[in-house]
């Protein structure tokens, strides 16, 4: 067997040869495509733009004006119970749908999968139709003893009314699809996490609370928070059950005034603010979710305005980058992905944003 080989150190540059590649020009590479693409979206967002601004048709007075206008702002509110309640129950629901499918219960098994077919199948406007008249169907229901007897029976017209059967139909379809997502997540964790809590003599029921769960709320969180942005919107299905959330408010307004664009724009620019919200939270639980999985974390939004605002200053002065900046953000080809590593300072010849 032969001896390994080392390798030999570079021979030094020569001087006349530095003093050589220190003269040459370097040139940056051309991207042509990329700027005839940056001009032609340019021009289409300038000509979206102006038609917004210049075409009266879109009455963007009267958009102020219901902007924030008390039944407007009810449906808003009407909106985020509605998605806040559904949520609640679907996640909670699903979650517990999807360890019964992970289960070694037969039995369990097949109720979770029995209920997530037919959910699922099921559109989900009739399933709120359905919940609203189950009072055709059980005019009383009874609290007691199953096959027992009962001790106090209630009006189910009284118990499930608009607000409660659009709880139920949201709800309950949103479980079907939590206990995928969820069981997509929980299936996802590295199958030695599970094997090492087994050994540790960890009881099934805590593996899976502390150790299983919170791994798979990395794969859980983006899907989730997309479903829930889903469901948001989805809540204007329930306009056939005439309850008062935003786009169901919207129609009744634009019925009477019939000025029906305007108030479509204030129902959607009211989901965009909702949406927007949620996004900014899912970024923040993605980031929260990811410390164990990376070595370093992502950036927020607020660091990277900060970073950019001190390179910046650092390029008029023509000086150094603030230490505070991590290395490489004052570069032109930085990737707004992760950062580096933690405590990492700027290498000592960047000045000004220039290696």
């Amino acid at each position: 067997m032969s001896a390994p080989t080392l390798a030999r150190p570079s021979a030094p540059v020569p001087a006349a040869g530095r003093e050589e590649l220190e003269r040459l020009r370097v040139l940056p590479a051309r991207h042509p495509g990329r700027w005839i693409a940056t001009a032609v979206v340019a021009v289409l967002l300038a000509m979206v733009i102006s038609s917004l601004v210049t075409n009266a048709q879109w009455g963007w007075d009267i958009v102020r004006q219901y902007l924030t206008w008390p039944s407007i702002l009810s449906g808003v509110w009407g909106t985020i119970r509605l998605t806040v309640a559904a949520a609640v129950i679907g996640f909670g629901l699903g979650t517990v749908l999807a360890l019964m499918r992970l289960s070694r219960s037969p039995l369990l098994q097949s109720v979770a999968w029995l209920y997530i077919w037919v959910f699922r199948s099921v559109p989900l406007i009739l399933q709120l139709l359905l919940w609203y008249n189950l009072a055709y169907l059980y005019p009383t229901l009874t609290a007691g003893i199953p096959f027992g007897p009962g001790f106090h029976e209630f009006e189910t017209g009284n118990l499930v009314g608009k607000f409660g059967a659009a709880i139920l139909g949201l709800g309950l379809s949103q479980a079907a699809y939590s206990a995928e997502i969820v069981r997509a997540g929980i299936i996802g964790v590295d199958q030695g996490q599970h094997e090492a809590a087994a050994a540790l003599g960890i009881p099934r029921a805590r593996q899976q609370v502390r150790i299983v769960l919170p791994q798979a709320m990395r794969t859980i969180v983006p899907t989730s928070v997309n479903e829930i942005i889903g469901l948001l919107k989805g809540t204007s299905v329930v306009y056939v059950l005439a309850y008062g959330e935003l786009f169901y408010t919207v129609g009744v307004i634009y019925g009477r005034n019939l000025r029906v664009v305007p108030l479509l724009l204030v129902a959607a620019i009211w989901y965009l603010v909702l949406t927007t919200v949620l996004t900014i939270a899912q970024f923040y639980l993605e980031r929260y979710y990811a410390r164990g999985a990376l070595r370093t974390l992502p950036p927020t939004p607020v660091q990277k305005a900060r970073w950019s605002l001190l390179v910046a200053w650092a390029r008029l002065r023509g000086a150094p980058v603030p230490a505070s900046v991590p290395a490489g953000w004052a570069s032109a080809n930085r990737t707004t992905g992760h950062l580096l590593r933690r405590g990492s300072t700027p290498s000592s010849r960047d000045v000004g944003g220039l290696v």
